[in-house]
């Protein structure tokens, strides 16, 4: 079932980000994991308390899950779970937590299928903090990318 909401003339940052071009306000710098299935990189937002969320995509344009392939799964779920490991040793965080958005209704902003991943902390009201999210530095979403770059063991993770 094809359910779109990307406007005709759309042009998808996040492929570029997957082609090794940089995107709009994200750059090959913030990228932390890419292998032939999926790319990882530091979003270009952040909440108060949850600096350097990541977001991992599919390289391969699907804009909801709605669409995406099933055997697509597995790689976005392996790449998630090492996002998370990462955070887990370069920030000591309390915890992580995924979530996944489809179609305005469903908070879905940018239309290209992507898992968020962030880092918990005890008290940090990630949920009842959504309006407060900002824009990073990109200089700072470099250098949360190098240190999870390094946990996961190189530069292309």
């Amino acid at each position: 079932m094809r359910i779109s909401h990307a406007p005709a003339d759309h042009v998808c940052t996040f492929c570029a980000i997957a082609a090794g071009r940089d995107g709009l306000r994200t750059t090959q710098d913030h990228v932390v994991l890419h292998d032939d299935a999926v790319t990882a990189f530091v979003a270009s937002h952040w909440w108060p308390n949850n600096p350097g969320h990541v977001l991992v995509i599919p390289n391969e344009h699907w804009e909801n899950l709605y669409e995406i392939p099933a055997s697509l799964g597995t790689p976005l779920l392996a790449a998630t779970q090492r996002i998370a490991l990462a955070f887990k040793a370069v920030t000591r965080c309390d915890g992580v937590s995924t979530r996944q958005h489809n179609e305005p209704a469903g908070n879905q902003d940018i239309w290209h299928f992507h898992q968020h991943v962030f880092p918990r902390f005890v008290g940090d009201d990630l949920y009842r903090r959504h309006r407060e999210k900002a824009a990073a530095p990109p200089e700072e979403c470099a250098a949360v990318a190098l240190r999870l770059r390094a946990a996961l063991g190189g530069s292309e993770g």
